[in-house]
């Protein structure tokens, strides 16, 4: 009889299934690139975070990079070389392929079509060189017109990410709802041990200028995250988890601006709306200069 009752009560009992993850768009922006890129996914396609794709918008190539990374997609390009920094233990070894890409143009990118394929890599054909501005507002317009998800993280091509970083990034943004912009801790590629920003920047909007946060620190050194948040006037594009709700009150970026300044009006437009938050443990290793390098060439020409 009490064997038949605990039985009873077990199979009756109220099932809770797991809670589902919020669901990310990671956005990376690629104009002739492609080596960089290619570690970038590398990485982000390691990360732990259970509920992610994958976007990257070619802002018209000339360098043959949607072939490459097609061909990579598909296994038949290997991007692991030897000579690379420390930072290869977190692309010891290739992941498996073929990952599922799916390509689209930018009007069937933009158009809204919830029934899309769930593939774990997306690459969208823009059409011309956007600019930074330009080229991730494919990524925004796409992930709404998609409709599944909860935030967008806009990723320079020119990182690597750690495997917990994009998890860090969302945990912070769940603990508060009304954050907007949520900023990486960005280390320096070359040099691991230093800080380049924690999130971003202070701006002066009198002299034009601004001073970022944390520079040069040593990068175990302890971070307030209170006290950089209530610092921040903008979160630096390298790493920017935006969400859903800021970008339908706030608006994507404006593409007045090709390459530099978007960030910064894009927070000034949010931060009496939504405030600017640091996720001090996401981490995120910057080259630093490869993207802006390459977009000052396409602008002098």
């Amino acid at each position: 009889m009490a064997a038949t009752a605990t039985a009873t009560a077990t199979a009756t009992a109220t099932i809770h299934p797991e809670p589902i993850a919020p669901r990310v768009t990671v956005a990376i922006l690629n104009w002739n690139g492609w080596g960089d890129t290619l570690a970038c996914l590398e990485s982000v396609l390691r990360s732990d975070y259970p509920n992610y794709h994958v976007v990257v918008c070619d802002n018209a190539s000339s360098d043959g990079s949607p072939e490459r990374i097609r061909d990579w997609a598909a296994g038949r390009l290997d991007t692991l070389r030897p000579g690379q920094p420390a930072l290869v233990k977190y692309l010891r070894t290739p992941l498996a392929k073929p990952i599922d890409c799916l390509e689209l143009t930018r009007a069937e990118a933009e158009a809204p079509t919830p029934d899309l394929p769930d593939t774990p890599l997306t690459l969208i054909h823009t059409g011309a060189n956007l600019g930074y501005a330009g080229g991730n507002n494919i990524a925004l317009r796409h992930a709404l017109a998609r409709g599944d998800a909860d935030y967008v993280w806009l990723l320079n091509n020119d990182t690597i990410v750690a495997p917990d970083a994009l998890a860090r990034l969302v945990e912070r943004m769940d603990a508060d709802p009304s954050a907007g912009l949520c900023g990486s801790t960005l280390l320096d590629y070359h040099d691991p041990n230093r800080v380049q920003a924690l999130g971003g920047a202070r701006f002066n909007p009198w002299l034009g200028t601004h001073r970022v946060i944390g520079a040069g620190q040593a990068a175990d050194a302890r971070v307030d995250r209170q006290w950089v948040e209530a610092k921040l006037s903008y979160v630096t594009g390298a790493s920017v988890l935006a969400s859903r709700r800021w970008l339908e009150e706030v608006g994507l970026l404006c593409e007045d601006y090709f390459l530099y300044f978007e960030e910064i009006d894009w927070a000034v437009r949010g931060r009496r709306r939504l405030h600017l938050a640091l996720a001090p443990e996401s981490r995120v290793y910057h080259k630093c200069g490869a993207t802006i390098a390459r977009s000052e060439q396409a602008i002098a020409t």
